[in-house]
Formats: C-alpha cells, structure tokens, sequence
C-alpha cells in the first residue's frame, strides 16, 4: 500500500502530454496510479520509459490531488527537522521542507506561536484526511519515558528541539524525547543542532537523560591517549591549557574544561608533559 509523506520506488506505467503516471507494480496490473508531473522527471528519457522504475516522494499538490515528485523534502512522516518558517496565514504557519508546496502547521499544533524567518523542530505527520503536516508539539508525538529502548551510556543521535528552565528537550534517534540539564551542558548550543550524546542512568520516573559527555570512567581512560596523539599531531606542542577557554577546549576534544583539567593533570603527573607559559609540550620536547 502506498504511503503519502513517503519515497517509494514506483514503475512508470504509462506517458500523458502532463506527465507520466507511476504504480507500485507492472503494467497491466490493477493498481493505484499516481501522477509524476513533467516538470519533475529527468532529464534523460531513458530513466522514464514505461517499465522503468524511479525513487519519488508522494504527497498533495495545492489542489489536494495525490502527486507523485522527484524533488527530496527535507524530511518524510514520522520524521523530526529543523525547518524554517515562510508564511503565517490564517488558520496556521508554513514551512519550507525542501518541495514546492510549503510544509502547513495547524496554529492548534504550535508549542508557541511561530514566526516568519524563524525556524522550530517539528515533527511531520498525517492529519486525519490523510494530509501531510507539522507539529512542533512533539511530546504529543514522541514518547519521553525509557520503557527500555535505551541502556545507560549508550551512544545516541541528538537533535536539539527546545529550550526549558532544566535545560534543553532534545529528539533521541528520530523517536524519543530526553532532557539535557544545564548542569551538563558546558559548551554553547542551540536548537536545531546534530551531535552525538549519551544516554544517562535510568532514574525512577523513566524519563531519559542525556548527556554530552561519554561516561566518566570511560572518558578517564580515553581522554588522556587522544590529548597525547593531537599533541604529537601538532609538532609536540599546543596552546590549550587548564587556563584555556571552555569553547575553545570544546572545540577540539568535545569535552568539559574540568575533564580536560584532569586528563592533563595525569599526563604531568605521569611526566609525559610540560606546562609552561600557556603551552603544553611533549616531555622529550622540552
């Protein structure tokens, strides 16, 4: 059965002056048909001759008729982006998803009112006539309890959504919502950023947290091996030190600036560094 918000790679069954229409099976089968309009086909006639089959994305043109695309939207149903919004009209905001019928969002599915030039996280979804939409209402949408999906300080893909008094609302792999709290969070960051995180231990409510860092232990054992090797990378010596700027820390090895104090205090300690005047070098350097 044919999905709407989705790509499906569908057989070209038959060509019209407009267009041609694609099926999910052969020709001479009865099947749904569903128009691909020819401003969207390829160049090269040989990818749509009867027979041949073509990836395309299927939604409603302005008029709500089933319609078939080449174009590659930003996101499909059931999907979390970052999108920016055109328009706001009378009954809610559009958003530009990558095609040339702009994404609606219902006013009824906004966290807070959205505005012209901005951009939200939103989840797509089908309306109940089957329409594709966006809501950036995603607690209503993507669950935010554990229910074991995810193990303690498992890797994770991490899409910040919102901002709160605890800290950010982040989507966890396309499909679930958890909480970094400001206490964790020691670089800046803002919503609609991609990066990898980890989940944190399950608490009694079995609501996710999420934290930026891999767990301390690991990250003990870890950090010290990857801060010798950019060293080394860098002639034997570099100009990040425990008097350095977290950002500017961040940037390089992606942790904390306390972490990072502690992986080069046991490299001292250890005498395979010097700190001296701001720089840090090889102890054979020195």
């Amino acid at each position: 059965m044919l999905e709407f918000g989705k790509t499906h790679s569908l057989i070209v069954l038959k060509h019209v002056d407009f267009g041609v229409y694609v099926g999910e099976h052969p020709v001479g089968e009865i099947q749904e048909e569903i128009l691909l309009p020819k401003r969207y086909l390829p160049e090269n006639s040989d990818e749509w001759e009867i027979g041949c089959s073509l990836p395309v994305f299927l939604y409603f043109d302005s008029e709500d008729r089933p319609i078939a695309t080449t174009e590659i939207p930003f996101a499909e149903v059931g999907d979390c982006a970052h999108l920016s919004v055109v328009e706001k009209g009378s009954f809610g905001s559009f958003l530009d998803w990558g095609l040339s019928k702009d994404l609606f969002v219902p006013f009824k599915e906004q966290r807070v009112p959205m505005e012209a030039g901005r951009s939200y996280v939103v989840y797509l979804y089908l309306d109940n006539t089957g329409r594709i939409a966006a809501s950036s209402l995603l607690s209503k949408y993507l669950p935010e309890l554990n229910e074991g999906q995810f193990k303690p300080r498992q890797e994770v893909d991490l899409l910040i959504a919102s901002r709160s008094d605890l800290g950010y609302k982040a989507v966890i792999n396309g499909s679930h919502l958890g909480l970094i709290h400001n206490s964790d969070i020691f670089r800046p960051i803002k919503i609609g950023d991609k990066f990898k995180g980890y989940i944190g231990e399950i608490r009694i409510d079995d609501r996710i947290n999420i934290t930026l860092q891999k767990p301390t232990d690991e990250l003990r054992k870890e950090l010290p091996e990857i801060i010798m090797d950019y060293i080394i990378q860098k002639g034997g010596s570099i100009n990040l030190t425990d008097k350095s700027k977290p950002e500017d820390i961040n940037a390089i090895f992606h942790v904390s600036k306390s972490n990072y104090k502690n992986a080069i205090g046991k490299l001292y300690k250890d005498r395979k560094i010097i700190i001296s005047g701001g720089v840090i070098t090889l102890a054979h350097k020195a």
